[in-house]
């Protein structure tokens, strides 16, 4: 897909991964529709990053918990836009088992409300605008806690009530999938332990975690590392522009972490 004068809708573009997507797309010369609620502490730095970018944007202070602010989203992004390219399904809460403790109902409540039913809502809210595109794409975020849970070394870091969210992210994006078919392309990046998700630029990292817990996550994982947002950015930009038969997959973006950091033994001589 050639993005120059595309326009994208990129959810939760106020900090971390949802700027950074953002700003990668405007160097790519692609108009932006951007969301943000909270982190208003960010508002001012998310601003002049994109004042800098050069590109057509609009910010949109939206609650994406209420879905009749969703509905609101939707047509002033059809009034300043047309149309949307490319869907950018990033909105989550990420419970910390070691900063919330134990879930209580609306924290678990808090949890579906932010990880699966706004990008529903996202997704059929924005559906008609979406195929008013020659080729559009939609990419949902996710999380290897929809594989791990709260086990191993990542358990001070996955939630029951987000892992279980994120496990269900997936079955959203077959079923969109099925339902964009030809035009709308629909995939999903699950992402393991990245910085300003769960690692680096944290409070549950930073603050919460000692670093045993670090070096076990970090040992754990086949790269040795957690993710960086340039990681997350490639991924982004090799789903749009260099896979286009690529629909209804889910890729897995985690260093290997789901593998647990498992060495595999010399083939052992045998007694034949």
């Amino acid at each position: 897909m050639e993005l120059k004068g595309k326009t994208a809708l990129v959810l939760g573009a106020v900090k971390g991964i949802g700027r950074a997507i953002g700003l990668a797309l405007a160097q790519e010369g692609v108009k932006l529709a951007l969301t943000r609620h909270d982190w208003h502490q960010s508002f001012k730095c998310m601003e002049e990053a994109f004042n800098l970018s050069g590109v057509e944007y609009e910010i949109y202070d939206v609650n994406l918990l209420d879905i009749e602010q969703i509905a609101y989203l939707k047509t002033q992004i059809e009034k300043r836009f047309g149309a949307i390219d490319i869907l950018i399904n990033n909105i989550e809460r990420g419970g910390w088992p070691a900063v919330h403790g134990e879930y209580v109902q609306e924290q678990w409540d808090l949890e579906f409300s932010t990880t699966l039913r706004a990008k529903r809502w996202i997704f059929s809210e924005m559906l008609p605008l979406l195929k008013k595109s020659e080729s559009a794409v939609i990419i949902n975020f996710s999380s290897i806690a929809a594989i791990v849970g709260r086990s191993g070394p990542a358990a001070p870091l996955f939630n029951d009530g987000y892992s279980a969210a994120a496990r269900g992210v997936s079955l959203l994006t077959e079923t969109w999938a099925r339902l964009g078919a030809p035009l709308i392309r629909v995939n999903e990046i699950m992402l393991g332990i990245f910085e300003t998700r769960h690692a680096q630029g944290t409070r549950g990292w930073e603050e919460v975690l000692t670093d045993d817990e670090k070096k076990a996550v970090i040992d754990h994982t086949l790269v040795g590392r957690t993710g960086a947002l340039d990681d997350v950015v490639k991924a982004v930009l090799f789903i749009i522009k260099d896979a286009p038969y690529m629909t209804g997959s889910v890729l897995r973006l985690d260093g290997g972490y789901v593998l647990g950091g498992e060495r595999v033994p010399l083939m052992p001589a045998g007694v034949l």
